[in-house]
C-alpha cells in the first residue's frame, strides 16, 4: 500500500475491564510485591498494601457523600495521596479531575467550575504556588459546586487556614476510611470499562483550556500496550519524575506499572535532575521517564558521573519532539539501550505510536515508532482530507479505542477535534515511511512558510543540536513584510560555553539550504514551558515580535 495509513497489530485483545477490577487481579496475582516507592515522602507499599489503602480512600470518598459520577480534582505533584486517587476514584465510580500545578486563581477557579467538581484534593503549597491561599481568595461565591477540601499534609503537620468551604486534612479523610464502607465494592461492581473516569485539561495556546474525559478502557489500555512495548514485568522498577496531573506520569508512568506488576518510583514531588539520578542508583531502577528536557538535565548536572545507573534498560522520552543527538546521548551515557520513544495527546489517551525496545536505534531516535496496537493512523493532506502518499507530509488522524470520550460539556470543541468517521485530527505534521514508521516534523501551526517555501523548524532544530557548543534549541517563524516569515532560533548553550551568532552562521554554511539559515539567533538560559516540559513556542514568537517590532500578525 503506497498510502500513509497503518493498522495496529490486534493481539493481545483489548481489555475490557474497569481499572479497579484489573488493579484487584493484579493485587491477587502478587499481594507481597513491590508496588510504590515515594522516596520524598519514606513510603514503601507492596500492591497488597496499596489496594488497602487505596480501598479506604474509596471508602471515605463515599462516606462523604460524593456520588458515582461525580467529578473530584486533585491538584498537586507526585506523592501517595495522587496515586491513592488515582486508583480510589476508579474504584468509587468518581472522575479524577486533574488540575495543573501550574495553575493560578482565574485558571482553577474557571477549571473546577467547568466540569461541576463536588470535591478538591489540593497540597497546601508548593514553592511559590500557595494553592490554599488561593482557594480561599475564590472563596464559595466564586467556586458554586465546591462542597470540600482536603489539604495533602506530612505528619506532625501544623494546621492550615482553608477558604469557606468545609476544608480538612487528607489524613482525616483517609482515617474515615478504616472501616471499609460495603458500597465500594458494590458501585465498582457496577461501572463499566467505557464509563468516563478521568478528566485532563488539555493547555491550548489560544482560548480556555478544554476538558479532555477519559475512560477506564482509553487509559487502562493504553497504559497496558504502553508497557508491552517496553517489555515490562514484576521485577522492573520504573523511576517517574514526569508529573501525575498530565498523561506522561499517569497512563505512562503509574498504569503501564500497576498493569505490569511494576514498581513505580517517584523521586521528588516536583522535577530534581539531582534526585533522579539519586533514585534510580539506590532503588536500582530499570526505567526512567522523561521529557528531552529532563534527560538533558541529568546528563549535564555536574554529579553525574557519580551515579551507577547500569541497572538501567529502558523507559520513554516524550512530550516533546525528541532531538536525536540527545536520545544518542542517553542510550550510550544512561545505560538506556531499550529506551522507547512515544507519541501522542492527552485526546488519545494519550499514545497512538511508540518505538519497541527492539526497533533499531536508527529509527528509534529518527521516528516516533509504529501505530500501537487496536489503533489505526493515517496522514492526511490538510486541506482535502485525502490520505498523501508514503513519505509525504500532512496531517496525522488517529482513530481506535484511544480516542477520547469527548470535550467536556463541549459538543462543538469535539465535533471540530473528532470527524463523522471517528478519527481524532491531531493538528501534528507527520510523515510515514514504507515500513509504516511515523516521523513527527511539527505541528501544523508551526510550520513556516518563507517565500513560498515550506519549512519545518523540526529539521533545522535537529541540525542545530550537532552543533558542539549548543545544548537545546528552539525554531520558529517570525513576520517578514518580504518573505512573509523568517526564521528565529533560540538557542541554550552548553555549560562554560559562549558561541557567538557568527559561529552558529558558520555552521549552517554550505550545509543547509540559505533560506533555512536562521535570521535571528538569540543565546537564552531557558525556554518558556508548560509544567510538563512542553515548550512554549507561541510565547517566544510572540516576546521576539514585540523586541524586534514586528507587524502584529503573529503566527500563533
Amino acid at each position: 500500500m503506497n498510502d500513509s495509513y497503518a493498522r495496529g497489530a490486534t493481539e493481545p485483545a483489548l481489555i475490557e475491564q474497569t481499572i479497579g477490577d484489573f488493579f484487584d487481579a493484579m493485587v491477587a496475582r502478587q499481594p507481597e510485591a513491590l508496588a510504590l516507592v515515594s522516596r520524598h515522602e519514606g513510603v514503601r507499599l507492596s500492591y497488597g498494601e496499596l489496594r488497602q489503602q487505596a480501598n479506604r480512600l474509596a471508602s471515605a470518598l463515599l462516606r462523604a457523600g460524593l456520588q458515582p459520577g461525580e467529578r473530584i480534582g486533585i491538584w498537586s505533584h507526585n506523592n501517595l495521596a495522587w496515586v491513592l486517587m488515582q486508583i480510589a476514584t476508579a474504584k468509587a465510580g468518581l472522575v479524577l479531575v486533574n488540575i495543573n500545578p501550574a495553575y493560578r486563581t482565574s485558571e482553577v477557579e474557571y477549571a473546577l467550575n467547568k466540569v461541576g467538581c463536588k470535591a478538591l484534593v489540593t497540597m497546601p503549597r508548593f514553592k511559590t504556588s500557595e494553592y490554599l491561599a488561593m482557594l480561599r481568595e475564590l472563596g464559595a461565591a466564586r467556586l458554586p459546586d465546591l462542597k470540600n477540601i482536603w489539604w495533602i499534609d506530612a505528619p506532625g503537620a501544623a494546621d492550615e487556614a482553608g477558604p469557606d468551604i468545609a476544608t480538612d486534612r487528607f489524613s482525616q479523610l483517609l482515617a474515615s476510611g478504616d472501616a471499609a464502607d460495603p458500597r465500594v465494592a458494590q458501585v465498582q461492581a457496577t461501572l463499566r470499562a467505557t464509563d468516563p473516569i478521568n478528566i485532563q485539561f488539555t493547555s491550548g495556546t489560544t482560548g480556555f483550556p478544554k476538558g479532555a474525559t477519559l475512560t477506564h478502557r482509553n487509559i487502562l489500555n493504553n497504559g497496558y500496550f504502553i508497557g508491552e512495548c517496553m517489555k515490562l514485568g514484576p521485577e522492573d522498577r520504573l523511576c517517574i519524575p514526569v508529573p501525575m496531573y498530565h498523561c506522561f506520569g499517569m497512563v505512562l508512568g503509574n498504569l503501564a506499572c500497576l498493569t505490569h506488576g511494576s514498581a513505580i518510583v517517584y523521586p521528588n514531588d516536583g522535577f530534581d535532575p539531582l534526585l533522579t539520578l539519586e533514585a534510580v542508583q539506590a532503588e536500582r531502577c530499570t526505567g526512567l521517564h522523561g521529557v528531552p528536557t529532563m534527560f538533558i538535565a541529568e546528563l549535564d548536572h555536574p554529579r553525574f558521573a557519580e551515579f551507577d545507573l547500569s541497572s538501567l534498560r529502558t523507559g520513554i522520552m516524550a512530550g516533546t519532539a525528541c532531538p536525536i543527538e540527545v536520545m544518542k546521548r542517553v542510550v550510550d551515557r544512561m545505560h538506556l539501550g531499550e529506551i522507547t520513544i512515544a507519541y501522542g495527546m492527552t485526546e488519545t489517551s494519550p499514545v497512538s505510536c511508540q518505538s519497541s525496545t527492539d526497533t533499531p536505534l536508527e529509527r528509534r531516535v529518527s521516528t516516533v515508532g509504529t501505530v500501537q496496537p487496536h489503533l489505526e493512523v493515517k496522514i492526511v493532506d490538510p486541506e482535502s482530507g485525502a490520505t498523501v502518499p508514503r513519505g509525504q507530509p500532512g496531517e496525522l488522524c488517529t482513530r481506535g479505542y484511544s480516542v477520547m470520550h469527548g470535550y467536556w460539556d463541549d459538543e462543538a470543541k469535539t465535533r471540530e477535534a473528532i470527524d463523522a468517521e471517528g478519527w481524532m485530527h491531531t493538528g501534528d505534521l507527520a510523515t510515514m515511511d514504507d515500513e509504516g514508521y511515523v516521523n513527527i516534523v511539527g505541528r501544523i501551526k508551526d510550520m513556516v512558510i518563507r517565500g513560498g517555501e515550506n519549512i519545518y523548524p523540526r529539521e533545522i532544530e535537529e541540525f542545530l543540536y550537532r552543533h558542539p557548543q549548543v545544548q537545546d534549541v528552539q525554531v520558529v517563524g517570525l513576520p517578514d513584510r518580504k518573505y512573509g516569515e523568517e526564521l528565529c532560533a533560540w538557542i541554550i548553550p552548553k555549560p562554560g560555553q559562549q558561541p557567538t551568532e557568527a559561529d552558529i552562521r558558520a555552521f549552517c554554511q554550505g550545509q543547509i539550504a540559505h533560506y533555512k539559515v536562521p535570521k535571528y539567533i538569540r543565546f537564552v538560559d531557558a525556554f518558556p514551558m508548560t509544567v510538563t516540559g512542553k515548550i512554549q513556542k507561541y510565547r517566544i514568537r510572540d516576546q521576539m515580535a514585540e523586541e524586534l517590532g514586528l507587524q502584529a500578525e503573529k503566527t500563533a
